[in-house]
């Protein structure tokens, strides 16, 4: 699918305008603090239905205004055209798609992919596990809808199971715990296939960028190790029960897995510098792009956030080149930037002064 239009209302400090980006790749051009992230903070709205920058809508509302509205005609993967419609007003938010409610987030993800690149994805390195856990669910989420409402209804019996545990209610955990093996035993296997999916990939792409190594890959330990079935999942669960009560929570399961990026000396973050971790984190990104490609059929939307700065022109060159697996891209640049080489496609460039858009 493809954006072709974009109406923005009172977001953020984004004048109320048409922009029309019907362009395979769209560059926004200007200087910092005027509107180009907020653009890219727009779109995502409208594919997910909350933004990559805060989880409270009511800070994108331009100030002054109770709320915002957003609305964009696109062409689905049939070559339709349909609209989509965002309206946050009073702390309540309104999606339509054809003027049809919707009532479920999940639809959009699965109407409008996309993958959004910015400075945080470093944290995939040196954040904590469950940062990394993030980023592997999300992917997998991105062209798996089982598995979505696998990861949703285990973290529903999870919150369940921790409030009969701080009760002190042994009957009503046992009743809880075949639930949890049920969806976390699923959700192992998937995450096996995904990582398995991501390092046939991310090793050779990270050489061909930096030229180096190609050793990388991911390590995932499972929390509940060697576990074959359901039943071995609730022996272990019966095990820890008292360490469990102890802790007043669920001590083991896949919301402790650990993933971490490791090469021949050992765990990446704690032996790579600042720039290869930087690299490394846009790979993650490049990656699950053709993952959910390969796994799909479909390309993905790409929003690029000011994370090329740091790459010399060279490996700039090369990575850009390794992004083909999209739909549409949106890329944001400084105005003395060099963006694209001689050798890209044309691409459709607005500079950005104050919240205005101008070609």
């Amino acid at each position: 699918m493809r954006f072709e239009k974009i109406r923005i209302n009172n977001f953020r400090n984004i004048s109320s305008q048409v922009v029309d980006i019907d362009r395979e790749d769209i560059v926004l051009i200007g200087d910092n603090a005027q509107g180009k992230t907020n653009f890219l903070e727009a779109l995502y709205t409208l594919c997910y239905g909350s933004s990559f920058k805060t989880p409270n809508l009511k800070e994108a509302v331009k100030h002054g205004e109770t709320g915002f509205f957003l609305e964009a005609t696109f062409l689905n993967d049939y070559n339709e055209r349909q609209y989509v419609m965002f309206s946050f007003e009073n702390g309540k938010r309104n999606i339509e798609i054809d003027g049809k409610k919707v009532l479920d987030r999940k639809e959009l993800i699965y109407q409008f992919p996309c993958i959004v690149f910015s400075h945080e994805d470093i944290e995939f390195l040196k954040g904590e596990p469950e940062t990394r856990r993030k980023f592997f669910d999300q992917m997998m989420s991105l062209s798996n809808p089982s598995f979505l409402d696998d990861i949703r209804l285990y973290r529903n019996v999870l919150s369940k199971r921790n409030a009969a545990i701080k009760l002190g209610d042994k009957s009503l955990i046992t009743l809880y715990d075949g639930r949890l093996a049920k969806y976390g035993l699923s959700i192992m296997k998937e995450r096996d296939k995904a990582v398995n999916d991501f390092n046939t990939i991310f090793p050779h792409l990270f050489s061909i960028v930096s030229g180096g190594k190609d050793d990388l890959y991911i390590s995932y330990q499972k929390s509940w190790a060697d576990v074959e079935s359901e039943d071995d999942i609730l022996s272990i669960l019966h095990d820890t029960l008292d360490r469990d009560i102890k802790m007043l929570t669920t001590t083991s399961g896949i919301h402790r897995d650990r993933f971490s990026v490791r090469d021949s000396n050992g765990i990446f973050n704690q032996t790579g510098s600042t720039g290869q971790l930087r690299l490394c984190s846009l790979i993650f990104r490049i990656v699950e792009a053709k993952v959910f490609e390969s796994s799909t059929e479909k390309k993905p939307i790409l929003l690029f956030d000011d994370v090329l700065l740091e790459l010399d022109d060279r490996k700039r060159s090369i990575f850009l080149n390794q992004v083909d697996s999209y739909s549409q891209a949106f890329f944001t640049f400084l105005p003395r930037e060099r963006y694209f080489d001689e050798n890209h496609k044309k691409p459709l460039c607005y500079n950005v002064i104050d919240g205005k858009y101008s070609l």
